[in-house]
């Protein structure tokens, strides 16, 4: 089978930590040939948006076999295979990707059994209902993927329940927030927000989302990056808090600031986020004024889950 082009609805993260979005399948069988090297020994390849315990990974040392496994969700069995060939696996991973009948032919898989895992005790309740509305709003914020949300509903409920308990809560919200927005029809405003930002980075103004605690700090981090950035000559950011308040329907806070310290880059910055906004059908409030941020209003926001 020949990969051909395109962009596939797919996550994949390396040993040595990299993660690529909504690649190519090209780019994922240049990934596959390449694992095998100092840190870079196996990919795992998730679905977009992600389905718990579902996924595709592979490993490889010099000279071995590609070590290929999947599993189809929160069964006690994966599927694993060995392979010589990284073409082929990179054709059964694309194949995976796009979910296509008989994807996983030209192999044989056999089932491994999984350890039983340890029962989960029961929650309780009260801390359960409070857990529930931690994930509810990082769900609508969209930007965590499962592991993180279990982390920070853990720490947000002072370890009163257990990573286990946590991840029970976790998965179920998140697979009804998944069917939930397959309603969403067409670019929705986060969709249009990242294609401003995307602009505005090629463009020269390193631009972040849902960036770091407060103001303050995303201040002093994004000037760092700014600084780092070869051509950079502006930026833009919005930190957890204003993402929280647009998931709540109060429109987003958008800070910004020129590589020149003065009004007048600023002002500069200022007007190109919001032409950029303008071009991908968002609207502004702000007077021109360097001094005050820019108000991405009215916004609904409907942040679609990666994973």
């Amino acid at each position: 089978m020949k990969i051909d082009g395109g962009s596939l609805d797919i996550k994949v993260e390396t040993e040595n930590h990299e993660t690529h979005r909504r690649i190519s399948a090209e780019r994922l069988r240049e990934l596959v040939h390449r694992i095998g090297g100092s840190g870079d020994h196996f990919l795992i390849v998730q679905r977009i948006p992600d389905r718990p315990k579902v996924f595709i990974q592979v490993a490889h040392e010099p000279g071995g076999v590609y070590e290929f496994q999947h599993r189809t969700g929160s069964v006690p069995h994966m599927w694993v295979t060995e392979v010589t060939d990284p073409d082929l696996v990179a054709d059964v991973m694309v194949r995976w990707a796009r979910q296509e009948e008989g994807w996983d032919t030209g192999v044989v898989w056999e089932r491994d059994e999984l350890p039983t895992p340890a029962p989960v005790p029961a929650p309780d309740p009260e801390v359960a209902a409070q857990a529930e509305l931690h994930v509810r709003e990082m769900l609508a914020d969209g930007y965590l993927d499962i592991a993180a949300i279990v982390r920070e509903t853990v720490y947000l409920v002072e370890d009163r329940l257990t990573p286990a308990q946590a991840e029970q809560i976790v998965e179920r919200r998140w697979l009804e927030r998944v069917e939930e927005q397959r309603s969403w029809t067409g670019p929705t405003d986060p969709d249009r927000l990242e294609g401003a930002f995307a602009a505005l980075e090629r463009a020269g103004i390193v631009a972040r989302e849902h960036f770091t605690c407060c103001r303050s700090c995303g201040t002093g981090d994004i000037v760092n990056e700014m600084e780092a950035t070869e051509g950079a000559r502006g930026f833009v950011f919005f930190h957890y808090q204003c993402t929280r308040s647009a998931a709540e329907g109060h429109g987003l806070t958008l800070y910004y600031g020129g590589l020149e310290h003065s009004p007048e880059a600023t002002t500069a910055v200022g007007r190109e986020v919001v032409a950029a906004l303008d071009a991908a059908g968002l609207s502004t409030k702000w007077d021109g004024d360097p001094g005050k941020a820019i108000d991405v209003t009215p916004l609904v926001w409907h942040k679609r889950l990666v994973g």
